[in-house]
């Protein structure tokens, strides 16, 4: 996987739980960052990348990077905009 190119300021894996959970567990990772600051949430497949990019974008929040794994897994960045 290449390097996304910007400073990443928090992680979680949210491989371990499913729609909705995945969103409310993103959700709540950004709300204790700052304005700017870069959430990489790694998901897995199916329902969770396609929802939970979608939800975070509806909350006004910017993805600048959704990157496959290639086992099934995916990474997605996010900068939050907004407090």
């Amino acid at each position: 996987m290449a390097e996304p190119g910007f400073e990443v300021t928090d992680q979680i894996d949210i491989t371990d739980v499913q729609c909705p959970i995945t969103f409310v567990k993103t959700k709540v990772a950004l709300e204790e960052l700052e304005e700017g600051e870069i959430l990489q949430v790694h998901l897995n497949g199916g329902e969770p990348a396609e929802n939970v990019p979608r939800s975070v974008k509806e909350e006004g929040h910017e993805v600048l990077r959704f990157d496959e794994n290639g086992d099934g897994t995916y990474e997605l960045y996010i900068r939050k905009v907004g407090d």
